[in-house]
């Protein structure tokens, strides 16, 4: 047969098939169209998949089709909890269009839904990276971009005494011969390429982070390390010879210690390298080369401690007043932070909060001296594994200032090396913040000179943890050691530490169990203390109720009147039996008591949105302890079926007189769609009722902050010891700083508040997008910094200001990315745009 018959038969064979495949196109896309008018989507999903992998080139003209199809079927499946098919569903449509950052942007929505922070956050990451200008991306990129990569990595870099006295040391250790090198948790490679520069001739660095371990890739190669440092994507745990490093090193460099020293997993992650990565280490006495023996920077660290008063930490932690605008709260409900967990606790929660003490609001008070808790040695296998198993320690400490117990405060001596160290307490200018154990659970936290502070010291799980903290006064002291006295086997313990152990057990016996306890979150706790926050909702919701009595009592009355009349009965019940109550919803994140308020003012029904068991039984036992009738408060999730419609009426016929809405969030931002909220709140209200808040101010003003400048972004390369960080670190930087202390932020106020925006919930023709506003320059200086609050008009009268002392708010800024040389008496003049509950403040020049 001859080349041509070939050819010619291909090209029938070519014909017969393209014809086919466009006949199979063409209906596929007819039957999707049908499917899209009927909603069908899954179906038209699926045609549409069909027609893109026969048809590649269709993808420009039906990508706005596909999109809109893709979408409305992953609200189905997730609707349905198919979460494995929507997963599946994004994963074929981003093979499609690898570029598309709507899809993309899409995706990232859903999976920080699922609660997949770190996941969703690449996804918007690289929405932005394919087009800087979508503004859905951004501001949830924004919002997510600390889960990609810490805050703490820009404040650490810009640590210039940290990054000199690492670098030392690293080049002291390789000068003396270590020249084959781990870097655990490598973070942005900086330590890598400190080993590097110091002349080490192998250098390996892991880090489990995806965003992380990318960044150390584009950091090191754009240092032209790139030949000299071999970068993981793994834990260090899981690092195997010869599989992913030739040999054994003789130098392990990390920094994976938190605020608590131990919370980053360093213990478990060196008692690993010890045993598998690292050569033996030198015994005393011996001085060969450092090459053939295995050492750790940092070689040793000693934990201190001191127990403090600070009025900002017992705020947080403690619920300190009984009553809470006219609610009593019963001895038998127990408010917790989480940082009072214990080590039996079902899931393991950090047991310490932390905090940057020479900054906390109102500062603090030492109560006793510092106190040694505990030192180890980085370079001892054994003692490194001893730690997790040995008893807890016990520690008395002498009292010598008269104050409130609110925690023991803590940090460490980190000892890079015999010459070098690194100390995170709250008196030296550092990038580290104190770890915090708020003490609670005291009968009596006053204490005074004399008395001795008593706790039990562990580290189990891999945190330090502080526990069984009591106190001792001198009186208790002197009848417990009478006791001992009289007691012959008591006296035979001897020991010092078992006579502090016997003396904490019988202060702290405590009397009966109470019976609920219930975990509060910092916020919350908070909250709870914010007693004019409670005070002006039950005012503003008394005015609200009042106003609607007399119109309700009218009908009401005149209904009764008409069914009297017809009936002929002649029979009449009071008016307070045939009277509906008044429907309050609070929709409140998180616990809120605001709805048990709303049940004393009245003939009220009040709703409850809270989600969590413990903090439904919690106030079950308030309504109880109140006297409130058994079916006065409701729990509303239990009467919605999808918590996403949370907002509709009380009953089919009824409508609510009151809604609570959370608009700011405690971080200092508006909370994501609280104005499609408030506009199905406005069609459920009953004529005359309301909001709360009814509107809300923005507020703002100009500062000069060098310490916003360097936790929002790495400043050149000099703080970095030259070395070309900056570029890359910085593409995660967030123009918003979240959770600030204005009251303590260090800045210079270069201008007086003004009013930067409203948000009206009751009245929305009120609200614009977007506004132009002049701020006079009272102050020469460089504006870094916008920070914002909030004033919140429960009505005209009753405001709450998120920057208040009493505040739960934090507060929020816009940090510049160039700040602006100005001289007093000039203006600036600030363009305020407001997009999805997102505001974005930008200075026009």
């Amino acid at each position: 047969m001859s080349n041509s018959r070939l050819r010619s038969r291909r090209d029938a064979g070519g014909g017969a098939g393209a014809a086919g495949r466009d006949e199979l196109v063409s209906r596929s896309l007819q039957s999707a169209e049908h499917c899209l008018g009927v909603q069908d989507f899954g179906t038209a999903y699926a045609h549409y998949l069909l027609v893109l992998s026969l048809a590649p080139e269709l993808k420009d003209s039906v990508k706005e089709t596909f999109q809109y199809t893709l979408f409305r079927w992953a609200e189905e499946l997730d609707a349905l909890n198919r979460i494995q098919d929507l997963l599946g569903c994004y994963e074929q449509a981003l093979e499609l269009f690898p570029d598309d950052e709507v899809i993309c942007n899409s995706m990232g929505e859903h999976l920080f839904r699922m609660g997949f922070r770190d996941e969703a956050a690449g996804y918007f990451h690289k929405a932005v990276k394919l087009n800087p200008d979508f503004s859905d991306a951004k501001e949830n990129f924004y919002r997510v971009a600390n889960w990609l990569v810490e805050r703490w990595h820009f404040i650490m870099l810009n640590d210039t005494k940290r990054n000199t006295i690492y670098n030392a040391a690293i080049q002291k250790a390789v000068c003396l011969g270590s020249r084959s090198v781990l870097d655990i948790g490598a973070g942005t490679g900086i330590l890598s390429m400190f080993a590097k520069k110091a002349g080490a001739h192998s250098v390996y660095a892991c880090e489990l982070s995806k965003t992380m371990y990318e960044l150390a890739c584009d950091v090191v190669a754009a240092n032209k390390m790139e030949a000299g440092i071999k970068l993981l994507h793994m834990k260090s745990l899981d690092i195997e010879i010869p599989k992913h490093i030739p040999e054994r090193v003789s130098l392990v460099v990390t920094e994976t210690v938190d605020a608590g020293l131990f919370g980053e997993g360093i213990v478990e992650s060196l008692i690993h390298a010890w045993e598998h990565l690292l050569l033996q280490p030198k015994t005393k006495g011996e001085s060969c080369n450092c090459e053939k023996y295995g050492k750790v920077i940092p070689a040793s660290a000693v934990i201190f401690g001191m127990a403090v008063e600070c009025a900002e930490i017992r705020r947080q932690h403690r619920v300190g007043i009984k009553d809470i605008a006219g609610i009593h709260l019963p001895t038998n409900v127990k408010f917790q932070s989480p940082a009072y967990s214990s080590v039996d606790a079902e899931e393991t929660v950090e047991p310490y909060t932390t905090e940057k003490m020479s900054r906390v609001p109102g500062g603090y008070l030492a109560l006793t001296e510092c106190f040694e808790i505990m030192t180890v040695d980085f370079n001892n296998l054994q003692e490194l594994k001893s730690l997790a198993t040995k008893k807890p320690d016990k520690i008395g400490i002498p009292v010598i200032k008269e104050g409130i117990l609110d925690a023991i405060m803590v940090w460490f001596v980190l000892q890079l090396d015999d010459e070098h160290s690194l100390s995170t307490s709250p008196s030296e200018e550092t990038c580290w913040e104190q770890a915090v154990y708020p003490v609670q659970d005291l009968t009596d936290y006053w204490i005074k000179p004399g008395d001795h502070v008593m706790m039990e010291v562990s580290c189990q799980d891999c945190y330090l943890r502080i526990q069984s903290i009591s106190v001792l006064d001198l009186e208790c002291q002197m009848d417990v050691a009478r006791s001992f006295t009289q007691n012959k086997d008591l006296l035979s313990l001897g020991n010092e530490a078992e006579l502090c152990s016997a003396l904490a057990n019988l202060q702290t016996s405590k009397p009966d169990a109470v019976e609920q306890t219930c975990v509060l979150e910092s916020t919350e706790i908070a909250l709870l203390n914010n007693i004019p926050y409670h005070e002006g909702f039950k005012m503003a919701m008394s005015k609200v109720l009042s106003s609607l009595t007399p119109e309700k009592l009218y009908q009401t009355m005149d209904t009764h009147c008409q069914n009297e009349m017809s009936s002929g009965t002649g029979q009449s019940n009071t008016v307070q039996n045939i009277l509906e109550p008044f429907y309050v919803l609070d929709v409140s994140e998180g616990f809120s008591i605001l709805p048990l308020i709303a049940g004393t003012l009245g003939h009220v029904k009040p709703y409850s949105s809270v989600e969590k068991d413990q903090h439904r039984i919690a106030l079950d036992l308030i309504s109880e302890a109140n006297h409130f009738p058994k079916e006065t408060l409701e729990f509303w999730l239990r009467h919605v079926e999808d918590e996403s419609a949370m907002l509709q009426r009380p009953k089919s016929d009824k409508l609510w007189s009151i809604i609570i809405l959370d608009v700011i969030e405690p971080s200092g931002l508006i909370q994501q769609e609280i104005m499609e909220k408030a506009a199905i709140s406005r069609c459920l209200l009953q004529s005359g009722g309301k909001i709360f808040p009814q509107y809300v101010l923005m507020f703002g003003l100009l500062v000069e902050s060098q310490t916003l400048l360097e936790e929002n972004a790495v400043q050149g390369t000099e703080r970095t010891l030259g070395l070309n960080i900056a570029p890359f670190i910085n593409q995660f930087q967030v123009p918003i700083r979240v959770f600030l202390d204005l009251s303590s932020l260090p800045c210079i106020p270069l201008s007086k508040p003004v009013e930067l925006l409203r948000l009206d919930l009751m009245t929305p023709y009120l609200n614009t997008s977007k506004r132009e506003v002049k701020v006079h320059i009272c102050k020469s200086g460089r504006v870094t910094a916008i920070p914002f609050w909030y004033h919140m008009y429960l009505d005209e009268e009753i405001r709450l200001d998120t920057s208040s002392e009493a505040s739960h708010w934090k507060q929020a800024a816009v940090v510049l990315d160039n700040p602006i040389q100005v001289e007093m008496g000039e203006e600036l003049v600030l363009s305020v745009q407001h997009h999805k509950s997102n505001v974005s403040i930008t200075v026009k020049q």
